[in-house]
Order: structure tokens, then C-alpha cells, then sequence
């Protein structure tokens, strides 16, 4: 079996995630429906916007307990971008937001004025930027580190447990978690449905678990 649901909840380019996926083989199914998760042998968590508006979104769409339940089940979740993110304990955009707890941190904002070979650095931290494979997730089979992916985001993941980071990046004078991994739960800030064949690659072994 190797049924994917999308988590449809009204945030972010979800056809660009689809289509990864059946780049690479995968029937992944967009699904609006919480009651679609229980049949979902991998679960997929994509988020574009800000933190407070996708939790809020998430949870008034039911999606939270189905979801969870996923999780504890141990079947493969990924989570994309903001997706990401709302796996920490909280964010601090526009405040302090509870998140769904899986990944006991933090979600905070890249420092102002930040400087890299003399120029200043805006924010958000948006382009292509090499990973380092700090632990061998299973997301990056046959990877080395090095690869270049696509970043969009003003925030980015400060986890209380520094061995659950897979990946890390830097920008400016900021090291941070550019994937993670802990069990059944992946997820990178990047966006593999941009990063081209090095993304694509990603999907196909998410795909392959």
C-alpha cells in the first residue's frame, strides 16, 4: 500500500506538491477531508503564509486529531515549509502561537540587519542554498552534502533536541535546522517541489518508504 493524502487546509501551492509527486510515480491525492487521513498510509503537510493563520486553519478544518493519530500510528509524515514548522511547540510571528507539540522548540524570526560579505541581508531569506546532512534521514537517501535548495521564509525552527536535526543551513550568522527527523516525522524547510532534481529526489524516497 501506498496511498499519499496532501493536507488541502486552504494554505499554500498544493498542486505544485501534487505534481512532485507524480513526477515521480506517486498517486498523491489533495484531500480537504480529515476523515481521508485515516486511509493515508504517508501523510504530506505543506504551509505557505504565516504560522498563526495555518494552525488557526488546520485546526478549524479537524484536521489536527486525524493527523496526530497518523503520527502515533507510526506512519511517514512530511512536513513542507511552514509545514515544518507547525510541528514545533510554538511560533513567535505576530505573537506567541501554540503549534502542534510533535517536536518540543520554537519557531523565531531571522535577526534584522544581518550581514554577509559586507552587504545586508534581507528578510525573508529567499533563493537557493546549500544543505549540510548533519544525520541520515531517510528523505536523504543517496545524498552528500552540499546539494542546493529553495528557501522562502522569515522563520525558522530552533528544536529544544539538537538530534533531531537532519539537515542544517546558514544564512548570514544564523545555522539552522533545514530538515529534521525524528522516527516516522520528516520535514524541511525548503521547498523540494522547487529544488528541481535534488527535490524531486526527496519526494521519490519519501515516496519509496
Amino acid at each position: 500500500m501506498n496511498h499519499i493524502v496532501i493536507i488541502d487546509y486552504g494554505m499554500g501551492n498544493l498542486r505544485s506538491v501534487q505534481k512532485a509527486f507524480e513526477l515521480q510515480g506517486f498517486d498523491a491525492c489533495l484531500s480537504s477531508d480529515p476523515a481521508d487521513i485515516a486511509a493515508a498510509d504517508k501523510l504530506v503537510l505543506p504551509g505557505v503564509g504565516a504560522f498563526r493563520d495555518c494552525i488557526a486553519q488546520l485546526r478549524a478544518g479537524g484536521f489536527v486529531g486525524p493527523l496526530m493519530t497518523h503520527v502515533e500510528a507510526g506512519k511517514p509524515l512530511l512536513g513542507i515549509c511552514v509545514g515544518l514548522q507547525l510541528l514545533f511547540s510554538e511560533s513567535h510571528e505576530f505573537g506567541r502561537h501554540q503549534g502542534l507539540g510533535i517536536i518540543p522548540g520554537k519557531v523565531v524570526r531571522f535577526p534584522d540587519h544581518m550581514r554577509q560579505g559586507g552587504e545586508e541581508l534581507k528578510v525573508p531569506h529567499m533563493g537557493w542554498n546549500d544543505i549540510r546532512i548533519r544525520r541520515p534521514a531517510p528523505i536523504f537517501k543517496g545524498f552528500d552534502s552540499g546539494s542546493f535548495v529553495y528557501f522562502v521564509h522569515s522563520y525558522y525552527a530552533q528544536p529544544e533536541d539538537p538530534q533531531v536535526v537532519a539537515a542544517e543551513t546558514t544564512y548570514g550568522d544564523v545555522t539552522f535546522c533545514a530538515a529534521l527527523w525524528r522516527d516516522n516525522v520528516m520535514a524541511t524547510q525548503f521547498h523540494p517541489e522547487k529544488s528541481q532534481a535534488v527535490g524531486l529526489e526527496i519526494i521519490k524516497n519519501f515516496g519509496e518508504m
